[in-house]
């Protein structure tokens, strides 16, 4: 029988629009820090969002660059970006998305399970949600950079997140913003939904998605169905989940 019974949640862009909120200014100012000549503007940032992982998107600017970095600058580079990234959230610099709060505590209350899986490390995740969720933790486990040795857009984290839960795939829901963390489900066989992040993202021609919204909306922010089962009021609740969830199962059998 087909029932949601977990939501795995993507975050940085997905819970949380911590990417031009945090981690560009981060950037910045360890570049900054270390007397580097770079500064990343937002679309030159957008773009590099294409790799995955802050310390392969510095190793990739660097060799696009003409830029001879050690391995060691490029660790030392990263180190001091997340310290200023820490730095953004103490100060509680980053916003959670229209609609996740509401959605998750719905959850919540209702007892699905919830999990997120990210390319973040650890300590970053940690403190995020700690800020973001005010003590309030809904999240069972959380699978970060710090626990896979591959990232998305490799599907690992999820397929180690569905073995961890021990939930079935076909009663679980993947919840995503990006190329590689669309590629990294949909190679784990999940049901997935697409939500825009504040960051304009075109979507690669080899991913085919069922279910598309350009937020998860609220009462006074209605969400939109660019693809996918219609919402029966103006934002994404645990029901059109659930239809969605129906409708992909139904569509594969």
């Amino acid at each position: 029988m087909t029932y949601l019974e977990g939501v795995y949640w993507d975050l940085d862009g997905t819970i949380a629009n911590t990417e031009l909120e945090a981690h560009l200014p981060a950037f910045n100012n360890a570049f900054n820090d270390l007397g580097i000549n770079w500064n990343w503007d937002t679309n030159k940032y957008i773009k590099l969002l294409k790799v995955n992982g802050g310390k392969y998107r510095i190793a990739h600017y660097a060799k696009s660059n003409n830029d001879d970095f050690s391995e060691d600058l490029i660790l030392k580079i990263h180190e001091r970006k997340q310290f200023h990234y820490l730095e953004f959230i103490k100060k509680n610099c980053v916003s959670l998305k229209t609609g996740v709060f509401r959605l998750i505590n719905e959850l919540h209350i209702k007892k699905v399970r919830q999990f997120i899986v990210t390319s973040s490390s650890r300590n970053q995740v940690d403190l995020l949600v700690e800020n973001l969720f005010n003590g309030f933790n809904p999240f069972e486990f959380i699978i970060s950079s710090d626990d896979v040795e591959l990232r998305k857009p490799n599907p690992l984290p999820y397929l180690k997140a569905i073995q961890l839960s021990g939930i079935n795939k076909n009663n679980s829901i993947v919840i995503e913003d990006s190329n590689p963390g669309l590629k990294s489900s949909l190679s784990a066989n999940l049901p997935t939904i697409f939500v825009h992040s504040n960051i304009p993202t075109v979507l690669e021609e080899n991913i085919k998605l069922d279910c598309i919204l350009d937020s998860l909306g609220d009462e006074n922010n209605a969400a939109n169905v660019i693809k996918g089962p219609k919402l029966k009021k103006s934002y994404v609740d645990c029901n059109f989940l659930s239809d969605y969830l129906i409708s992909f199962n139904n569509a594969k059998n």
